[in-house]
This record gives structure tokens, C-alpha cells and sequence, in this order.
């Protein structure tokens, strides 16, 4: 499990294309201390598998299915990456509950600087947006944010100055893809209300 909480920005230093799945080596110096094989990391909200490691780098496999619902297949060398480590137990919860199960992405449309933040709309596949609330929690590229506002195929969010120093969030432009989590809570009590409802 993980908070949404961006540890470091991190790189992507190799790509290498398989026959349906890629190995990415991504540098991280914070993520890989202390890294073991088969340890979990997120790479822009993404829980990927620590295949190997050495010094500050790692390289995690991603299978296509996992290229075909995120935005990692457009990833490429030189490429800024949002990297988290698993929450320890009895740590502080400082986002939200994250799995690293990426739901889907959307695309930023449109960014509006002021001087102390900024709202950045994203679009909302359809199918998502039943989960997604105003003041609700969406994770984007692995960082737990505050939905401002939410419509029929968009929200929007609005980001401080650490945010945008930090994150990649940051650096990506209109038309850019980015990796989108809904809050796992709304989809269990879906689950539960739909099975009390065939129940009667």
C-alpha cells in the first residue's frame, strides 16, 4: 500500500522494449536505499517489482497489460518519474489509501498558473467518473491530491509550490498522459450496495 505521497523525482535511464512487456532501469537514490529483489515501488503511481538494483538505480519489468492501461508505455529515457516506496505499518498516513493499481489516464487540458498555485483540469474517462468527487481524494501519477471539481468527463485539481518543485506534475503540459487511481473506498461500497441490492 502506498499514501500518495511522492518521495523523489526520479529517471527513467533504459528502455528496453520486449516482445509484450518492457524493462525500465530508473534511478532513484532515495527509493533504492536499502532495496531488496522483489520489493514494491510506485513509478508514477504504478506498484512495480524490483527486479534488480545497483547503487542508485533499479529495473522493474512491466507487462503489456500494465503498458496498455497506463501511461508508462510513453515513457522513454530522460523521462521524469514520480517514485514512492510501500507505507510501513503504523506509519502516518499523509495521503490516502493508494494501491498502485492504475484505473485508467487522463489527459492534462488545460493549466491556469496564479501566483501561489495552480488548477490544472484533467479529463475523466467515463467509466470513472462515478468515483471521482468534489473534495474527494484521486491519485494522478501517483500523488494524492484534493478533487476541486468535478464534472461529467473532467476534474480539476489544484497544486502548491512543492507539488510542482517536486513532482512531475511539475513539468507536464497540455495534452500530456497521466496515470489516474480513484479513491478504492468508493469502488467497495459500490460493490456492497450493488450485491445488498440484488439481495433483495
Amino acid at each position: 500500500m502506498f499514501t500518495g505521497i511522492v518521495e523523489e523525482l526520479g529517471e527513467v535511464t533504459a528502455v528496453e522494449n520486449l516482445d509484450d512487456a518492457c524493462r525500465f532501469r530508473l534511478r532513484g537514490p532515495v527509493v533504492t536505499k536499502g532495496a531488496q529483489h522483489g520489493d514494491s515501488i510506485a513509478v508514477n503511481g504504478v506498484c512495480l517489482t524490483v527486479v534488480d538494483h545497483e547503487g542508485d538505480e533499479f529495473t522493474a519489468d512491466v507487462m503489456a497489460e500494465t503498458l496498455n492501461r497506463s501511461s508508462l508505455g510513453v515513457l522513454t529515457v530522460g523521462s521524469r518519474v514520480n517514485l514512492e516506496r510501500p507505507t510501513a505499518v503504523g506509519a502516518r498516513l499523509g495521503g490516502h489509501i493508494v494501491q498502485g493499481h492504475v484505473d485508467g489516464t487522463g489527459e492534462i487540458l488545460e493549466r491556469k498558473p496564479s501566483e501561489h498555485w495552480e488548477i490544472v483540469k484533467i479529463s475523466l474517462p467515463a467509466d470513472l467518473a462515478r468515483y471521482v468527487v468534489q473534495k474527494g481524494s484521486i491519485t494522478v501519477d501517483g500523488i494524492s491530491l484534493t478533487v476541486v471539481d468535478a464534472g461529467p468527463d473532467y476534474f480539476t485539481v489544484s497544486l502548491i509550490p512543492t507539488t510542482l518543485a517536486l513532482t512531475t506534475l511539475g513539468h507536464k503540459q497540455s495534452g500530456d498522459l497521466v496515470n489516474l487511481e480513484v479513491d478504492v473506498i468508493a469502488k467497495y461500497v459500490e460493490r456492497l450496495l450493488a450485491s445488498q441490492g440484488a439481495g433483495r
